[in-house]
């Protein structure tokens, strides 16, 4: 390697100058027992101790006592379509499901989906159908998205999947303390009926931008941080678990799922002031008549990062204590239940977003002060950046610091708030809410990064087939960019949508249907920045000219007395445009408003309002 190129990354990204081994060792190692991880606990609580007296701060996570979480729900959001919702991300469309996935393949849990004649749909702790096949637009069932003796208070369901007849809700309780796998029957028929609940021992997991779920066929995954107890009795007491809800619950009816053989560490010590995690990956078998799960772990620091691709999950971690090399560990964790490997970096990436495993390299971007994405961490701070191109062939026991030769320092492209980033076909695209600049790089291939000026800061970037619209607001008016990413990146329109902003920034909230080469459909909710009305806006894209279609609004109240018991804030959003077929629908809270296209416009077809009644008993 060129010795001025490794003298000006090491400069620009903190790296240090170690290599590899030639050859990588097979994988993590796992624990032996249960006996280990007690000494291990022991260890680390003696050092914590003496890091204590010596007045070092330590992170309120590796302080977590033994009892469950706090009945505290997250800090309020920013205003979403008649509700509120909790924040940012965007990728390309999965062509079998009306959700905007990051991965072909992999389904993630939303507010809304397809299953036959129907449509499902998750609002403030209850569950819908609306019959749409047949070319009906019918509301047919209604049920709590939670167990018929259950308190959902303290609870957000925010989360659903659907999978051969059966409706997966996800949901995090505060008041129980942890996850809540709630199981329904869908009929032939569109009604609901409520089967099980199952709840996991976990952190709250919650993300802005993340999601907690993935469905893989039959496979329900699920990832939580779970911090090790340093200052209880029971060091297993935070352990990954599982129980069947039978409306008198003990705790003592949670049941281990993640034995000391399935923990795994890389050879770097770790520090208690970082606060300790079990970073847990949870797979549940749906296509069982009970459901089953199982879980494996790496322990690692607190900060952390998740992605999952169609055959294992990722997860980054990041000490808080040290700007060294080597201050973070990249974990690859195979669906297969195959050893988990890893490798030692350095900074962390802004969000799932940041990765792409691909022809047998995974893709990382990085900024060197990045701290997560848990809550809202992903939003900030600034710092240098680089693209880290790993092979897969390189993950090994976790001791190897990958080489400065695997990162692409990107000079003049430090990250500003709220950065959103994307990969494109060949490209990878990054930009942020407080820059009119688009940073355009081959992440496969040498050359200089392209900056494409805008005429609008960056609030999303996501995929339109091969190329890429950019959406973000200047001044009081909404932009729409459509970047042709050929030879190289460039601006190819830019549609101005006056008096507007997004109404949802999550990556669920947008959707393109392609109807051909550069040809299709985008669909995004929207406000009027002057009297706050909802909408769903659709703009025709062709030769990556974008115009106006026209919009489907909101009529509804939307202060409907619905008695909610339940996850009252639509942290998740409310919003959705929907393709079926060549039918196109917008979700708006509690309406869902079919359109009718004409050449290249979009008019209100009809609507139906599914909201329950107030005097209804729930």
């Amino acid at each position: 390697m060129n010795t001025k190129l490794a003298a000006a990354i090491a400069l620009l990204f903190g790296l240090g100058m170690a290599l590899p081994t030639a050859t990588p060792a097979a994988g993590l190692k796992p624990l032996n027992s249960d006996a280990e991880f007690t000494a291990l606990v022991a260890k680390w609580k003696q050092k914590a101790q003496r890091d204590r007296s010596a007045a070092a701060p330590m992170p309120a996570s590796a302080m977590m006592e033994e009892s469950a979480p706090v009945a505290m729900p997250p800090p309020a959001p920013a205003p979403a379509v008649g509700a509120m919702a909790k924040a940012a991300p965007a990728a390309g469309a999965n062509a079998a499901s009306i959700t905007n996935v990051q991965t072909q393949g992999v389904d993630e849990g939303d507010i809304v989906k397809a299953y036959g004649d129907f449509l499902i749909v998750l609002r403030r702790g209850r569950l819908f159908t609306v019959r749409v096949g047949g070319d009906a637009l019918k509301p047919v069932s209604a049920v709590n998205a939670y167990a018929p003796d259950v308190d959902p208070q303290g609870t957000w369901y925010d989360e659903m999947l659907v999978n051969d007849g059966r409706i997966v809700v996800i949901g995090y309780s505060y008041a129980r303390g942890g996850t809540e796998v709630g199981l329904f029957d869908i009929g032939r028929d569109g009604t609901i009926a409520y089967r099980a609940t199952y709840q996991m021992r976990s952190s709250d997991y919650y993300s802005s931008r993340n999601y907690a779920s993935r469905l893989i066929g039959h496979q329900l995954i699920f990832y939580a941080p779970m911090p090790v107890n340093l200052y209880g009795n029971d060091p297993y007491a935070n352990f990954p678990a599982l129980r069947r809800w039978q409306g008198n619950a003990t705790p003592g009816d949670f049941q281990r799922i993640l034995p000391a053989t399935r923990i795994y560490r890389s050879t770097a010590e770790l520090d208690p002031r970082d606060g300790i995690t079990l970073h847990s990956i949870t797979s549940c078998d749906l296509a069982a008549a009970q459901m089953s799960c199982k879980a494996s772990a790496v322990l690692g620091p607190s900060g952390r990062v998740f992605y999952v691709s169609a055959d294992a999950v990722y997860v980054w971690t990041r000490s808080w204590n040290t700007a060294s090399t080597g201050n973070s560990s990249l974990f690859r964790i195979p669906l297969d239940g195959s050893t988990p490997t890893g490798l030692r970096t350095t900074g962390s990436p802004i969000d799932q977003m940041s990765f792409l495993q691909r022809d047998g390299w995974l893709n990382v971007l990085l900024n060197r002060e990045g701290r997560g994405e848990g809550m809202w961490a992903a939003n900030g701070p600034s710092g240098a950046m680089a693209l880290l191109r790993v092979r897969l062939s390189e993950f090994g026991d976790g001791s190897d610091i990958a080489p400065p030769r695997d990162y692409r320092v990107l000079a003049g492209a430090e990250q500003q708030w709220s950065l959103q980033n994307r990969y494109v076909g060949d490209w990878l695209l990054f930009g942020s809410a407080s820059s009119n600049t688009l940073h355009a790089l081959r992440y496969a291939q040498a050359g200089a990064m392209q900056d494409v000026a805008l005429k609008h800061s960056v609030q999303r970037i996501d995929a339109l087939g091969n190329d890429a619209v950019v959406v973000g607001p200047q001044g009081g008016d909404l932009h729409f960019s459509s970047i042709a990413l050929g030879r190289e990146a460039k601006l190819a329109s830019d549609f101005v949508q006056a008096n507007a902003a997004q109404a949802d920034a999550r990556t669920h909230g947008f959707f393109y249907r392609a109807d051909g080469e550069r040809k299709g459909i985008i669909g995004l909710p929207i406000l009027d920045r002057g009297g706050g009305s909802a909408a769903v806006l659709y703009l025709r894209n062709l030769g990556l000219r974008l115009s106006r279609m026209g919009s489907l609004d909101a009529k509804a109240s939307r202060h409907v007395d619905d008695a909610c018991k339940a996850s009252c804030v639509d942290w998740y959003g409310n919003a959705r445009p929907i393709f079926l077929g060549d039918r196109v629908f917008a979700l708006l809270g509690y309406e869902l408003v079919e359109g009718s296209i004409k050449g290249n416009a979009i008019g209100e077809r009809r609507r139906v309002n599914f909201a329950p009644a107030a005097n209804v008993a729930w």
